[in-house]
């Protein structure tokens, strides 16, 4: 392959060109380099290489025993299929929709871990990738490529792995920070033009009903954030309504582990400008970017932007010297003591710990830092409580109830930090949706005598 048929538009003079070009090949090939047995970590979210994993995955009657390691990736994942199991095991720091039913059926499996510490176990070698397959922008006049759209959760890994495949892609912005790798650490390179995947913000099958109560909450969340805040939040529907309220604030800056397109409006008008951070002061602190390619866009040489690897981003000791910082989160039910389950249904797996304790705890150290858990306060078809008695049978304690500050719902804010365990009940009661306080209420004279 010559350098005409890349997609380097270089001076021929720059001396990685011809190292470049000699580690050109096609995904096919490149794979090859997979072994049974092997442990491969695997750039995750809209950034994933689906050319190398398809290319991997057609090559599973050649491969037992392959492990494969990442977080919530956006996009179809065969080698999580019945009839995989000898050949693949998916081993997940986080579970996505795609990666549910094959790890509550057994055929893949699920490391509980905070955010901060996924990178931690490669750099430590608890962990040791065989293969690192990570997906890059085109090299820059110097030879390094930028990991793009996630830093946070590959580059560690990739920098610590035997052996780097990288998807090449023209269409990956490049991202700026600490967020390069040369073009001498790769071994491998796969050219590709294509679209990324994508992950819009807001859900297509909320109910008009489901919409309005995120209003609420988003309003109630927030009246919390006040002028000069740094903020974390990640991507869906109660995110989006809190950011509608936001448009009035000044001086707020950003520092969190995942960025997407709502905030982009509000940098465009000033409101994110970052002038009152502690840390990183006119920075948008980040790790990964869940979007469209609005945000896509956006970073692409932004020099307001610098993500990071996950270790620094979502350090809860660096977090706590942004004073003023507001971790928001959400949960799957909290129950009267303020314990909060985030990461599964009873015994049912659901998704993972994250950066949410992270944050919580980087906010509640913060001077003038407000950790939030923000979420409806029944599920969406009204037959649940969101506040619970007793957490489900098997529920996983995510944030304990010595952590939490706090809890939103449509129907108001409680703090239940420095509150006795009756305080917090009656606090939680008043928040509840009106159907279950009664039941709530009754539980709570019960047990905890209120």
């Amino acid at each position: 392959m010559t350098l005409e048929q890349t997609s380097i538009n270089k001076t021929s003079g720059a001396p990685w060109i011809s190292k470049y070009t000699s580690k050109l090949v096609s995904a096919d090939e490149a794979v090859k380099v997979i072994k049974s047995g092997d442990k491969i970590i695997i750039q995750p979210g809209c950034a994933a290489p689906l050319n190398l994993i398809n290319a991997m995955v057609k090559r599973k009657d050649e491969l037992f025993g392959v492990e494969i390691y990442h977080i919530l990736v956006v996009g179809n994942l065969p080698y999580t299929e019945p009839g995989m199991e000898k050949h693949f095991k998916h081993k997940a720091f986080f579970i996505g929709h795609n990666t549910r039913r094959a790890v509550n059926e057994g055929r893949a499996e699920f490391i509980p871990i905070f955010l901060s510490e996924v990178t931690l176990l490669f750099k430590r070698g608890v962990l040791q990738a065989d293969v690192a397959m990570i997906h890059v922008s085109p090299p820059d006049e110097h030879g390094f490529c930028s990991y793009g759209i996630d830093v946070g959760n590959i580059k560690t890994p990739a920098e610590k792995a035997k052996i780097v495949i990288a998807q090449v892609n023209k269409q990956m912005p490049r991202g700026l920070g600490n967020s390069f790798i040369h073009i001498n650490k790769i071994d491998y390179i796969v050219e590709v033009d294509e679209p990324l995947q994508e992950l819009p913000q807001v859900d297509p099958n909320a109910s008009k009903e489901e919409l309005e109560i995120y209003d609420k909450i988003g309003r109630n969340v927030a009246s919390l954030i006040e002028d000069g805040s740094t903020i974390q939040m990640g991507i869906g529907s109660i995110p989006d309504a809190v950011l509608r309220y936001l448009h009035e604030k000044n001086d707020l800056g950003v520092h969190t582990e995942m960025f997407s397109d709502g905030l982009i409006e509000l940098i465009e008008e000033g409101v994110v400008n970052g002038e009152k951070k502690t840390l990183h002061p006119g920075k948008i602190i980040a790790g990964f970017v869940l979007g469209t390619k609005k945000s896509y866009r956006f970073i692409d040489n932004n020099p307001i932007f610098e993500f990071h690897p996950q270790e620094y981003v979502n350090d809860p000791f660096l977090i706590a010297k942004n004073n003023k910082m507001v971790a928001i989160n959400s949960a799957i039910e909290i129950d009267l003591t303020g314990q909060i389950c985030a990461d599964s249904i009873g015994t049912k797996l659901y998704s993972g710990i994250g950066g949410q304790v992270d944050f919580v705890r980087g906010a509640a150290r913060s001077e003038g830092g407000k950790p939030i858990i923000a979420l409806p306060a029944a599920t969406s078809n009204m037959k649940f409580s969101k506040i619970v008695p007793t957490l489900k049978e098997g529920a996983g304690v995510v944030t304990s109830r010595g952590d939490v500050h706090y809890v939103v719902t449509e129907y108001g804010i409680a703090d239940l930090f420095g509150k006795t365990i009756q305080e917090r009940a009656r606090a939680l009661i008043e928040i509840a949706h009106p159907a279950f306080r009664d039941e709530l209420t009754e539980f709570a004279k019960k047990t905890y005598h209120i």
